[in-house]
């Protein structure tokens, strides 16, 4: 365990949290207090939780958060197909994007997951 901040799956969150907030500060989205919160509160917390993951300095405990990272990844995931279905003038293009994103940093979770799981003490 090391700083966070070298970590390619906290890089990839964090420009996804930069690219949440850019999508829901334009268009109906913006005006849609409830949707847009939640899903800037479920964003923020992937590259969170894998920052104290990352900074625990308990394998065992890390990998807990890299856990929450991933469910909050799937949230963000449920929140985008509801924006998306119910129109609120998220483009095609950026729904796909996005969607490809998370699923590029869900997989990178769990292979760092199983990493962590396979490669160290389980007592720490």
């Amino acid at each position: 365990m090391g700083d966070f901040t070298n970590l390619e799956v906290w890089k990839l969150s964090h420009n996804l949290v930069i690219e949440i907030y850019r999508i829901t500060c334009s268009g109906t989205l913006a005006k849609d207090f409830g949707l847009r919160d939640q899903m800037r509160r479920a964003a923020i917390s992937i590259p969170s939780n894998i920052a104290e993951g990352e900074e625990s300095g308990f394998n065992k405990l890390g990998v807990r958060y890299f856990y929450n990272a991933k469910a909050s990844l799937a949230e963000l995931r449920a929140q985008i197909m509801i924006a998306y279905d119910v129109n609120h003038l998220l483009d095609v293009k950026i729904y796909k994007v996005i969607l490809q994103k998370i699923d590029v940093i869900s997989m990178k979770l769990r292979k760092l997951i199983e990493y962590r799981t396979k490669h160290f003490d389980a007592r720490n």
